[in-house]
């Protein structure tokens, strides 16, 4: 069991453990350790965050202690780091953010010189070395100044025309797009993407001040960009989360559009290509049945990973799969990327509304939506819960009852103490009532 490293690298809140200065400086020291070159070289890029500097200058700290040289690519999204990670030939990328989480939280993603995030067993590894170090490390070992690596800003611009090779000719038809950046990594980065693509494009919550990623805006709150589309009268409307790495959307009425919706018009645009390997889809746990059930029409195959955009993409890997992704909005285009990309994701979904000249909402008019509720429960501890009587017995009774009619999915968050309770079914009053009974269980035995 890793204790460190959840569904996306290590996660807290800033300044206390794991994240507290001395624990961050063991973290670089153990990932040097693990690198394979002999002159290694890692580049490091964050979100907004103010919590990012000192992390990233006492990772830097560790990553020196043992010959490490360190480029910081400044503020930037997550999968620009996994990209310029491999185009230059770096050993591993990090990435100091928390993706959604509060200001007040933070992390640490690795990539490996492939621009993957890390297999869970050398994560593993690195965690044992990590707890190896904190008990020979003290305060007094920390008193030499640190200081972030210096910024090299040409690596943004590097990034923003990787992206835009992948939809040469695309247009924007002169069409109005709302861009919601969550006051994020996004910030610094899209409205350089969309420039010059002859359309009217409009750019939201882009002044971070440190404290403000995430709030009230950005893909946690994607009915936000959802209201600016029909206020301003927009095509569209794209919100991003605080490292960009995923995406969600709103066409043109105003509804929100979320991952599955996306994944759906992608498998059907690669399939009509020729590109679907397979012609299978790789989705979560989290998933709607009615996308299933729209992708079998279209004669493509879905398959179901663990939720975390790293295990889709271990699936769609392991099946040659070229497409795949989680409702929340990551989606995984194989071969073109090698995790999820908000910004990626933006760009094709405008090209295939340019080549079709469809808008979004005729994209994805066929998805019926099967009523789904989510409930997450603030939890004290992460017990396993099929061994609490009570809340197991919840789960087998909702199981019971929607058998053919439902899914019933009940997890723990890799990234928060929380639990999710997740329920999909045709008659809406049994899934809120299963819903209720199973998180009022949990909250029971293991609440805050």
């Amino acid at each position: 069991m890793r204790r460190l490293f959840g569904t996306d690298g290590i996660r807290g809140v800033a300044g206390k453990s794991p994240l507290d200065r001395i624990t961050v400086t063991a973290i670089g020291v153990a990932l040097a350790h693990h690198l394979k070159s002999e002159n290694p070289r890692i580049i490091l890029g964050m979100d907004t965050r103010e919590s990012g500097s000192s992390i990233a200058a006492a990772i830097s700290g560790g990553l020196r202690q043992s010959g490490t040289r360190v480029e910081s690519a400044g503020v930037i999204t997550t999968p620009a780091i996994a990209y310029l990670t491999t185009a230059h030939g770096f050993d591993a990328g990090i990435v100091i953010s928390a993706s959604h989480n509060p200001w007040q939280d933070n992390g640490i993603k690795v990539f490996g010189p492939d621009g993957y995030k890390l297999p869970d067993a050398t994560e593993l590894a690195i965690e044992n070395e990590i707890f190896r170090l904190l008990g020979d490390m003290n305060s007094e070992m920390l008193d030499d100044p640190i200081s972030t690596p210096v910024e090299t800003s040409s690596y943004r611009n590097e990034y923003v025309q990787a992206l835009l090779k992948h939809v040469e000719g695309l247009s924007l038809d002169d069409k109005r797009i709302v861009i919601d950046c969550a006051n994020g990594a996004a910030s610094f980065v899209a409205p350089q993407l969309f420039e010059g693509l002859q359309g009217e494009v409009r750019i939201h919550n882009a002044s971070p001040d440190g404290r403000n990623i995430n709030e009230n805006c950005g893909a946690l709150h994607p009915e936000g960009v959802a209201k600016m589309v029909v206020e301003e009268k927009g095509d569209l409307g794209i919100t991003f989360d605080g490292d960009a790495d995923r995406a969600l959307f709103a066409d043109e009425h105003g509804n929100v559009i979320n991952g599955d919706a996306i994944m759906l018009l992608a498998a059907r645009d690669l399939k009509e290509q020729g590109k679907l390997n397979g012609d299978i889809v790789v989705a979560t746990t989290m998933s709607n049945m009615g996308l299933e059930a729209a992708l079998k029409n279209s004669g493509i195959r879905m398959l179901r990973a663990n939720v975390g955009d790293k295990y889709v993409l271990e699936m769609m890997q392991k099946n040659s799969a070229s497409l795949g992704g989680e409702q929340s909005g990551h989606i995984l285009f194989g071969g073109r990327s090698t995790t999820g990309d908000g910004l990626l994701t933006a760009l094709l979904v405008l090209d295939i509304m340019h080549r079709t000249g469809k808008s979004l909402a005729e994209l994805t008019q066929d998805l019926k939506v099967y009523p789904q509720v989510i409930v997450n429960v603030k939890v004290r501890v992460k017990t396993p819960l099929n061994t609490i009587p009570s809340v197991a017995g919840k789960i087998a009774e909702a199981e019971k009852e929607l058998a053919d009619t439902g899914r019933v999915v009940i997890r723990y968050s890799g990234t928060e103490a929380l639990a999710r309770v997740m329920i999909e079914a045709e008659d809406e009053e049994q899934m809120q009532r299963h819903a209720d009974a199973i998180a009022d269980a949990i909250r029971a035995e293991l609440g805050v």
